[in-house]
Formats: structure tokens, C-alpha cells, sequence
């Protein structure tokens, strides 16, 4: 255990998306997905979900008596832009109340543009295959900085670029329902576009705004380490999955595949903070049948705890995955951790074990500067429905937020 703490003013908070949450969203590809019987489990459906859009003052309450200090939310681009530069002054309006909200409980917002939804318009007209999107996620991210930007200080463009290739245009499992390794790099090659473009006429408007991704990394380690096979396909899902977005946005242009799908570059330096999402790891085993994921079948360890997903607990991958972002050489937030976990019988432990790691990391010079729960709410979890169960909102939350004012070596913030 460190015999330090965390550093001072540091961000203790939930993380939550638009979608999954409030309810109502009608105006997306989503909600049209969703109406297709099979691709979200049991049938469920996104509407009313938590009901947050309309409950968001007393949801924050909760969050408040939790000793939370922020909030990381995201906004839905189909309310405030239902139509081709039509922007809704009611949607603009309720999402400055959120914010107020928030900072009328002395809680800092973290807000997300685009957590993986897409306003039908931009679905029609090809979604992130098209490269005319990444001039329309721009013209919005500005609109809404514009309005909104006095309220918040932290702003993640795109939430989990990999993830919305992956899961949209390799496995299909999510819109636009493809499995297309081409269109996939095409998807990526959009979303870093729309993301540099964003992010330059941001800052040209706020240079006090601070914006940044949000990153979805996995630890991927050989199934059989003396097998070179093993090593080869691992080494590739890294390559692939975490580092060539972290290596184009390092170096401003497109790095090997992405260049056989398109041309973009931006500014070298286009995040002031690197938003890191952190879940599991992965077993990689080389399967010759598997040649549409790089002969890579993933296991998980015999015996190794799980959650309700299969998904193997390895608070160890945070403080590796932290220790390799050094390199970045910028202020890092979780901004998402957690488990899926029905019976709420190992979330407590998840977060303490994932927290030491952390704080393990900052002893070691890693510039942590807060950590985001995901999530508050039981919500609608994409095609998993309502039965994957992240919500923090339980009574081990409870044990959750004293666990971090234990590890911070100092009374929990509010």
C-alpha cells in the first residue's frame, strides 16, 4: 500500500452518457437500431432508461451525498442538432442547466461530445464512413463550446474511437451493423478528422478550454508466452486496437493501416489532457479460424475472477496501462472503471484494487488527476440492455466513496 496519497484537488466522480440515461432520445441511430428485434438483449429499449433528462437535479443530490467532486456527462448531438445546422435552443438550454446544476454543488463537469450515437441525418447520409462528418461533428463541437464552454473547463470530444469501429464495423454488433475491416479504418480515419478539426477551432474560440479523448485501452498479453505465434497476434491487437490512434494523434498525421484508408493530419498537439478508459485485459491465443480479428482468439485465465460480462478483474492492467501513458506527457484522467456486477458482491473490492494500482502509478510519477466511476446508474448498456449492471448507485457505493477518502489519506471531497 503507498504511504502517500492522492494529489490535491483531485477529481472523484461517475461517468455517464446521454444515451444510455435519460430517455427520450428518439433522433439517433440508436434508437433505430434498438428497434430491430435481436440486436439488444431481451428487447430492451433505451426509453425511459434512468429518466436522467428530466430527474438530473436530484440524481446529482445523490451524487453530491456520495462525495463525488465531479461529474463526467456527455450531451446528445440529436437533441441539439435535429436537423442540419438547425440547433435546438430548448435542448441548448436544458443542457446549461445540467451544467449550473452541477456547479451549484460545487461539482466540476467533464463534458463529452460525442458518446457514440449519431443524429439520424448523419447516420443517412453514411455516418463516420462519410468524410463530410467530421466537418459536421466540428461545426457542432463548436456551436456547443460556443454556448456552453463558460460552464465547463474539461471537454472530451469522442468517446472511444476504437470502440466505434470495432463494435460498428468489424463485429456489427452496433450501428451501422458492419463487418468491414476497410470501413472500419474509414470510420477511424473520420473520427480522427472530425476530432482535429474540433479541437483547432475550439481552441481558436477557448484556448482556456481543456478537450481531449476519451481512450478505450486494453491490456492484450500472449494466452501462451513461449509460443511466438501467441506473441505475434498480441503484439498486433495492441498495435491495432491502442496505439495507432495514440501514434497519429502523437504525431499529427495518420499512422500504418489507417493510411491505406484515407488522408488527415492535425496539429501535433491536439489534447491538453488524455482521458483513459480502462475495463480488462485480454488473452491472446492464435486460432487460425480468427482470421477476420488478426487470428487472435481471446480467452480469459481459467479460474481468474470475472464480471457479469466475462470480463477478467485485473487492476494491474490500470497501473500498466498508466505507467505506459507517461510517454504522453500529459495530465491523465480515468475517465472510466468499473464492473459489470449484478449482485454488488465485488464491486467494492474491484474499485480498491484498481484504485491502489492508481495510486500506485501517481507514486510512481504518473500525472493522475481523477478518477471516474462508470457509472452511477444501472443504465441501458448498448446491446447488453439493462442486464449488464454498472451502476455505482447501491449500497456499496456507499463503501466506494469511503474507500477513496482511505486511499487519499484525506476527508472525502463535499
Amino acid at each position: 500500500m503507498s504511504t502517500g496519497g492522492f494529489p490535491e484537488g483531485f477529481y472523484w466522480g461517475t461517468a455517464a452518457a446521454a444515451h444510455q440515461v435519460e430517455g427520450g432520445n428518439h433522433g439517433n441511430d440508436w434508437w433505430a437500431w434498438e428497434q430491430t428485434p435481436g440486436h439488444i438483449k431481451n428487447g430492451d429499449r433505451s426509453d425511459p432508461a434512468c429518466d436522467h433528462y428530466q430527474r438530473f437535479a436530484s440524481d446529482f443530490d445523490l451524487f453530491k451525498s456520495l462525495h463525488q467532486n465531479a461529474h463526467r456527462l456527455s450531451l446528445e448531438w440529436s437533441r441539439i442538432e435535429p436537423a442540419p445546422g438547425q440547433f435546438s435552443r430548448t435542448a441548448l438550454r436544458h443542457y446549461a442547466d445540467v451544467l449550473q446544476a452541477l456547479r451549484d454543488r460545487g461539482m466540476e463537469p467533464m463534458v463529452t461530445l460525442h458518446h457514440f450515437t449519431n443524429p439520424t441525418w448523419i447516420a443517412d447520409a453514411g455516418g463516420w464512413e462519410a468524410p463530410e462528418t467530421a466537418e459536421r461533428f466540428a461545426s457542432y463541437a463548436e456551436r456547443v463550446t460556443n454556448e456552453l464552454g463558460q460552464l465547463a473547463r474539461f471537454w472530451v470530444t469522442i468517446n472511444e474511437p476504437t470502440v466505434i469501429a470495432y463494435q460498428g464495423y468489424v463485429r456489427g454488433e452496433w450501428p451501422p451493423g458492419k463487418r468491414n475491416l476497410g470501413a472500419a479504418a474509414r470510420a477511424l480515419v473520420t473520427l480522427l478528422r472530425g476530432h482535429w478539426l474540433a479541437y483547432e477551432r475550439i481552441k481558436t474560440r477557448h484556448p482556456d478550454l481543456q478537450l481531449g479523448f476519451a481512450h478505450h485501452l486494453r491490456v492484450f498479453d500472449p494466452a501462451r508466452p513461449f509460443a511466438p505465434q501467441d506473441r505475434v497476434v498480441a503484439a498486433a491487437f495492441n498495435r491495432v486496437f491502442n496505439h495507432t490512434i495514440l501514434q497519429s494523434l502523437r504525431r499529427g498525421r495518420l499512422v500504418f493501416p489507417l493510411t491505406r484508408a484515407g488522408q488527415a493530419s492535425g496539429p501535433i498537439r491536439s489534447q491538453d489532457f488524455f482521458g483513459l478508459n480502462y475495463y480488462t485485459r485480454e488473452l491472446v491465443r492464435f486460432n487460425h479460424r480468427y482470421g477476420a480479428e488478426l487470428f487472435g482468439e481471446r480467452v480469459v485465465p481459467v479460474g481468474a475472477p470475472r464480471s457479469d460480462l466475462n470480463w477478467e478483474l485485473y487492476p494491474e492492467g490500470l497501473y500498466r496501462v498508466l505507467r505506459s501513458l507517461q510517454q504522453e506527457r500529459l495530465p491523465i484522467f480515468v475517465t472510466e472503471n468499473g464492473i459489470a456486477d449484478r449482485a454488488d458482491a465485488r464491486r467494492p473490492e474491484f474499485v480498491l484494487t484498481h484504485l491502489t494500482a492508481m495510486l500506485r502509478a501517481i507514486d510512481e510519477g504518473v500525472p493522475v488527476r481523477g478518477y471516474f466511476h462508470w457509472t452511477g446508474f444501472d443504465n441501458f448498456e448498448w446491446a447488453e440492455g439493462y442486464s449488464a449492471k454498472f451502476g455505482a448507485g447501491t449500497p456499496a457505493a456507499a463503501q466506494c466513496a469511503t474507500l477513496c477518502a482511505d486511499l487519499s489519506n484525506q476527508p472525502a471531497p463535499g
